[in-house]
C-alpha cells in the first residue's frame, strides 16, 4: 500500500509559509559561529587585563561589567539603523562584515598590538568599548537572518538546532585549542604571549566562518525581504517609541526577557575562564582532560538539539522550554548533589565515579540545548507577534530591545565570577589550574556552576505560567499577519490607478 505523503506545515495550518533551503541556513548561522569565537576571548579578557595591563582582578570585573551595560545602550541605536538603512543589495551582509571587521581590529590592538606594552587600563576600556560597538553591529544583523530566511513553525527550530550547534561546539573547540595546544606551549599559564597567539589564530578562523555566513542570507539579504516593514502603512516609519513600546507593551515579550536574561546570567558566569579554570583544572585535577571530556558532552548534545528541534516544531516554543527546563533542573540538583559527596579529584581516577559524572552531564547538555533551541524559536515567535499586535516588523528593534536587557543583566557576569574568587582569596593574582583544591573553592564552584543555573530555570519556569504564544495561538498570528498583508497588497493596484 503506498504511503500517504506528509502533510507540510502550510497543508496544515492553511499558513503560506516561506521556507529556506537546508545549507543557507547551516551557512547563515554560522555567523553566530564566528561571533562565538569572539566569545571564547572575551572570556579570556580577565587574564589579558591582569597580565598584559597590570589591571587588578577584582577591578577587572568591574571594568568589563561597566563596559557591558554600555552594550545594552549602543545596541538600540544600532538596531534603528539597521532597520532604517535600504541598501541596493540588502544589508544583512554589510553590517556582518562590518561588524566583524571592527570586532577584529579591536581585539588584535587589545592582544597582540597593545598587549604588554604599558598602555594601562584607559586604552583597554576605550579599545574595548570599539570592540563592543563592533560586535552589536554583527550580533544583530546576525540574528536578523533567521526570521528573514523562514517563517515555517517546522523548520524555525532547525534555524536555532544549527545556532546552538555553533554556540556549543565552536567554542570548546576553540578552548581546547587554547588550553590543549597553546597553554601548554606557554608553562600552562595564561601568559600574554599565549593570549596573544590565541587571538591572532581565532580571528582568522572567524574570518572563514563570516565568509559562509555571507553566502548563507546572500538569497534573501535584498531589499524585497524588508520593504514590508509594515502591515499597515501608516505605521511604517520605525522610531525609539517602538522599542519602548515592545518593552512596555508586549506581555510575552517581557516573560521571554525574564527567562532569557536570567538562563544568560548564569550562563556568562559559568563561561567564564576563571570558572572553568576552578572547575576543571583545579577540581578535577586535569585541565586539558576537563576540557576535552566538556567536548565529548556536547557531541550527544547535538543529537538532543535535533530532537529538540522536532519537539519544538510539533508542540511549539511555550511547551518544549516548560517541560525541557524542569529537566534541566532536576540533572543539574542531582550533579550538584554528586559533586559534593564525592571527592573530585578522585573521579577521573575512578571508572564508576567518572562514568556516573559524565553520563550526568551529558544529559544536561543534551536538556540545555533543546532549552536552548527552543528559546531561539520563541524569539523569532515574538517578532511576528510582535508585527500582529503593533503593525510592524521588527527583526532589529526586537533583538536589540532583548539585547538591552539582557547585556545589563548579564553584564554582571564577570564582575559575579571575580567577585567570588577575589572572596576566597584570589583578590591578587588569578586562579591557575596548578593550585590545590580548598573547601572554599568547591562550594563556590558549585554555586556559580550549577547553583545560578538552577536559579535561572527557576525563573524561567515562573515566568512562563503566563507566557500565551503557544503552538495554536502562532498559527492564529501568522494567518492574521498573511491576512493583513493580503489587504495591503489588494489596495496598492487600486490606488495606483486613482
Amino acid at each position: 500500500m503506498a504511503r500517504n505523503p506528509k502533510l507540510t506545515a502550510s497543508e496544515v495550518d492553511g499558513v503560506a509559509y516561506r521556507r529556506a533551503r537546508t545549507w543557507e541556513i547551516a551557512f547563515s548561522q554560522l555567523n553566530n559561529g564566528s561571533a562565538m569565537i569572539f566569545y571564547v576571548l572575551v572570556g579570556l579578557m580577565s587574564y589579558l587585563q591582569n597580565a598584559g595591563y597590570g589591571i587588578a582582578v577584582a577591578v577587572a570585573g568591574i571594568i568589563l561589567t561597566v563596559t557591558r551595560v554600555f552594550d545594552g545602550v549602543i545596541d538600540p541605536l544600532l538596531a534603528l539603523v539597521i532597520e532604517k538603512v535600504r541598501f541596493g543589495f540588502g544589508k544583512l551582509r554589510f553590517f556582518m562584515l562590518t561588524g566583524w571587521v571592527i570586532r577584529s581590529l579591536a581585539i588584535l590592538m587589545l592582544f597582540v598590538w597593545g598587549s604588554d606594552a604599558g598602555l594601562g587600563a584607559v586604552f583597554f576600556i576605550a579599545v574595548y568599548l570599539v570592540y563592543i560597538v563592533g560586535s552589536s553591529m554583527n550580533d544583530i544583523a546576525g540574528q536578523m537572518s533567521g526570521p528573514v530566511l523562514t517563517n515555517d513553525p517546522r523548520q524555525r527550530p532547525t534555524v536555532q538546532v544549527w545556532a546552538t550547534v555553533y554556540s556549543y561546539l565552536i567554542p570548546s573547540i576553540f578552548t581546547i585549542i587554547s588550553t590543549v595546544v597553546f597553554l601548554p606551549r606557554h608553562g600552562n599559564e595564561f601568559t600574554v604571549a599565549m593570549l596573544s597567539e590565541t587571538a591572532m589564530t581565532y580571528v582568522a578562523c572567524s574570518l572563514v566562518f563570516q565568509i559562509l555566513a555571507c553566502i548563507g542570507v546572500a538569497r534573501v539579504d535584498k531589499p524585497e525581504s524588508f520593504a514590508h516593514t509594515s502591515v499597515t502603512r501608516e505605521k511604517a516609519a520605525v522610531t525609539v517609541r517602538d522599542m519602548w513600546n515592545v518593552l512596555a507593551h508586549n506581555g510575552s515579550f517581557q516573560r521571554y526577557l525574564i527567562s532569557g536574561a536570567s538562563d544568560k546570567l548564569a550562563q556568562s558566569v559559568r563561561s567564564q575562564a576563571v570558572i572553568g579554570t576552578l572547575m576543571w583544572g583545579i577540581l578535577l585535577g586535569n585541565m586539558q582532560l576537563g576540557t576535552v571530556l566538556s567536548l565529548i558532552a556536547i557531541l550527544p548534545g547535538i543529537v538532543f538539539a535535533i530532537f529538540g528541534a522536532r519537539f519544538t516544531g510539533k508542540r511549539g516554543s511555550k511547551a518544549a522550554t516548560v517541560t525541557w527546563t524542569w529537566i534541566c533542573l532536576i540533572l543539574a540538583a542531582v550533579l550538584a548533589v554528586f559533586c559534593l559527596v564525592v571527592d573530585m579529584r578522585s573521579v577521573l581516577g575512578s571508572l564508576p565515579l567518572a562514568i556516573g559524572f559524565f553520563l550526568v552531564y551529558l544529559l544536561l547538555n543534551g536538556a540545555s540545548m533543546v532549552v536552548t533551541v527552543a528559546s531561539g524559536a520563541m524569539r523569532a515567535d515574538i517578532i511576528d507577534y510582535e508585527l500582529d499586535r503593533s503593525g510592524k516588523f521588527l527583526p532589529a528593534t526586537v533583538t536589540a530591545t532583548y539585547n538591552i536587557v539582557d547585556q545589563i543583566i548579564s553584564s554582571l557576569g564577570s564582575t559575579l565570577a571575580l567577585g567570588a574568587v577575589a572572596l576566597i582569596g584570589f583578590s591578587v593574582v588569578m586562579p591557575q589550574p596548578t593550585d590545590s583544591p580548598t573547601p572554599e573553592i568547591l562550594f563556590m564552584t558549585m554555586l556559580l556552576f550549577f547553583g545560578l543555573p538552577i536559579l535561572g530555570w527557576i525563573c524561567t519556569l515562573i515566568a512562563m505560567r503566563g507566557y500565551k504564544l503557544d503552538r495554536l495561538e502562532m498559527v492564529e498570528v501568522q494567518k492574521r499577519v498573511a491576512g493583513r498583508k493580503a489587504e495591503l497588497q489588494a489596495e496598492t493596484p487600486a490606488e495606483a490607478t486613482v
